[in-house]
């Protein structure tokens, strides 16, 4: 095992960003080095007054809005990067982190298989990586795992895969006010619309990515991709932690897509996601149904919740990027995710 304690960076504290930080300080052979943050409210305050925890380290960490200095005081050995959903807004952040030789888990979702939308983008990366001999890894609940992952690790039990049906029923009230808006929480319905139509309406983020993942990881290729959305209306008030919508307004998003791949095997995905789902009767849930020999049919009730899975899944997700070959991966280039019960220190490689 090694002796010193793994260094962490977070930048970003908000809902995803502070969860990591809970989570890690309650493991073995981590330690918060620093963090960063542009929230004025943060900004040069401990993160145990704000996550109004004890110190179960032996130093204080204040919060920066610096990430130079922040990378330069602490020389850490990975950052999780909880600020984006987008890979261009989320690489000169990562270009940085590259820059300073630090290996970066990024949550922007788009980033889960950057190679999708933005393939130059993903090149530049997995070079950059490579010059700076560290990883680069983009992952989360979904996409990374639940919608992806999950229904290629099972792919591994059958002799023939036909065609896939993967849904994932979920909650938007675990996550941050950046998620939650992009989903449309609060709009009326003309504005919803209206951005649909102008392209200002995000909506879920990753199918797409997590089509082209399914399809490498088979040894295929998406010759064929679509997606539709549509705005889901409450008839009641609802309020999450960080949404509203008010009766008759946007209180999530429904989205689907179809994809056919080169041996004419077809995806189809559905991701209806909406705030405090419960107060209108909707139980959530994750279910992957693939045909072939032998057929599939997956369930998991409720859902993996989406907030505590994406945390959990980044900080599982740090020794295996800190062992694995430098450049850009996917959570197909890695090792299975598993949960850390023990000392992370004796899940990483001694050089």
């Amino acid at each position: 095992m090694i002796k010193n304690k793994i260094k962490v960076v977070i930048w970003g504290f908000g809902a995803m960003g502070s969860g990591m930080a809970k989570m890690i300080l309650r493991k073995e052979g981590f330690d918060i080095v620093g963090i960063c943050d542009l929230y004025d409210g943060y900004i040069g305050k401990s993160i145990f007054n704000i996550l109004k925890i004890s110190n179960p380290q032996k130093h204080d960490v204040i919060i920066s809005d610096n990430i130079e200095n922040v990378l330069k005081n602490t020389r850490p050995d990975i950052v999780l990067l909880a600020t984006d959903s987008f890979t261009k807004s989320a690489y000169p952040k990562i270009k940085t982190l590259v820059e300073h030789k630090v290996n970066v888990i990024s949550t922007a979702e788009e980033m889960a298989y950057p190679q999708a939308n933005q393939p130059e983008l993903a090149k530049e990366m997995d070079q950059l990586a490579k010059a700076n001999k560290v990883s680069i890894l983009g992952t989360g609940v979904n996409p990374g795992m639940m919608m992806d992952l999950l229904a290629v690790c099972i792919s591994g039990v059958m002799e023939d895969v036909k065609d896939m049906q993967i849904s994932r029923i979920n909650s938007l009230s675990p996550f941050g006010k950046t998620v939650v808006e992009e989903q449309g929480v609060g709009l009326t319905v003309d504005e919803f619309n209206r951005r649909m139509k102008t392209g200002d309406m995000a909506g879920h983020v990753g199918f797409k990515e997590s089509t082209f993942m399914i399809a490498n990881a088979l040894g295929l290729e998406v010759q064929d991709f679509n997606q539709s959305m549509q705005p889901i209306i409450t008839d009641i008030d609802r309020k999450s932690p960080y949404g509203f919508a008010k009766k008759g307004d946007v209180c999530g998003v429904e989205m689907s897509a179809k994809a056919k791949l080169s041996n004419s095997t077809i995806i189809n995905m559905y991701h209806p996601q909406q705030i405090e789902p419960e107060m209108v009767g909707t139980s959530t849930g994750d279910y992957i149904k693939i045909q072939g020999k032998p057929e599939i049919n997956l369930s998991n009730v409720p859902e993996v919740e989406g907030g505590i899975g994406t945390i959990a899944i980044c900080v599982n997700m740090i020794p295996h990027v800190i062992n694995s070959k430098p450049g850009l991966k996917t959570m197909i280039d890695l090792p299975v995710p598993r949960a850390i019960m023990g000392d992370v220190r004796k899940m990483i490689d001694e050089e």
